[in-house]
């Protein structure tokens, strides 16, 4: 198997570091999203307990009764917040729905007017108070680091270090708890159905949790399937769609799926907590120019973020 570029970096050499190791991790990175589109992150900001007590109440929430949670499902939001059920999502250009069931906190916009069909209120789960305080805590960390992160890349595509400031503040990030269920009969599955089909996300950059289980693998430019595998509270970040359209595919957008486990575990759950950072739906994903010579000519036509969003949730099931 060809070497595989995922570094793992320390985000205090970035945050708090000296120039020189301010200077490695914004190569460091910027190589790495370059090359697989995946690094791996210590020292995120999150801290052991508070994971812990995600993954105590992630697992309570899809342990209630069906019926509960379908109280918590609106349709009318493209699963965008709250609950969506088994069998709704699928992978772009995939027959079948991925194997899985998940739940969606989005923005709480501060200090500026926004619109509610926009930016919808977060459903409030009434039989797990703490499970709404966890996850609003978890966003907002999550995108503290992710917005750090985004300083790093700005610095090495040579635009200001705050370019992305100004679109991801009170942007239209999503924090999203994935249950992938228990299968009880292995043998009645479709020979294509899988927890999460091969894919790309949609947004600037993904922060990932951990996961309860392996089962998270990239396709490598030879066309093989690697895992990938975060030390201890480690989280896994990558280049989403958007943020390859902006630099003209300078940054890879790596695919990747999340394979069904042995079949001896198969009757097992797993659980992975990704934050998904989008931008302000009127962000401009038009290719920067810096990004765009001979040797690499646009490859893509103008959209913004929210059209683009919109575009996607409609290929992959969500939105009607």
């Amino acid at each position: 198997m060809a070497l595989v570029n995922i570094p793992r970096l320390d985000l205090l050499h970035y945050t708090q570091g000296t120039q020189e190791q301010r200077n490695q991790f914004i190569q460091d990175i910027g190589k790495a999203f370059n090359e697989t589109g995946f690094v791996t992150i210590a020292n995120h900001g999150l801290s052991k307990e508070l994971i812990e007590e995600l993954y105590q109440v992630v697992p309570e929430f899809f342990g209630l009764p069906t019926e509960t949670k379908e109280q918590y499902e609106f349709p009318e939001l493209a699963g965008q917040r709250g609950y969506t059920a088994k069998g709704r999502e699928k992978a772009k250009d995939a027959k079948t729905p991925d194997l899985k069931e998940f739940w969606q906190r989005g923005q709480t916009i501060v200090g500026e007017e926004y619109s509610k069909a926009d930016f919808p209120d977060n459903p409030e789960v009434a039989e797990i108070p703490r499970f709404n305080g966890v996850t609003a805590e978890v966003y907002k960390k999550l995108e503290d680091t992710g917005r750090d992160l985004l300083k790093a890349i700005a610095t090495y595509l040579d635009l200001e270090e705050n370019y992305f400031e100004k679109y991801v503040i009170n942007g239209n990030s999503i924090l999203r708890a994935i249950h992938y269920f228990p299968i009880s009969d292995p043998d009645a599955l479709s020979p294509d159905a899988v927890r999460a089909g091969a894919h790309e996300d949609i947004n600037l950059i993904t922060l990932l949790i951990g996961a309860s289980a392996d089962g998270l693998e990239v396709l490598t430019k030879d066309g093989e399937w690697f895992p990938i595998k975060a030390k201890g509270e480690d989280i896994v970040i990558n280049v989403g769609d958007m943020l390859q359209r902006l630099t003209n595919n300078k940054l890879k957008s790596t695919t990747h799926r999340v394979v069904n486990p042995p079949r001896e575990k198969m009757g097992t759950s797993r659980f992975s907590i990704p934050f998904f950072l989008h931008p302000k739906s009127s962000m401009s994903l038009a290719s920067l120019d810096s990004c765009i010579d001979a040797e690499h000519p646009k490859v893509y036509e103008d959209y913004t973020a929210g059209q683009y969003l919109d575009e996607r949730l409609r290929e992959i099931g969500l939105k009607m």
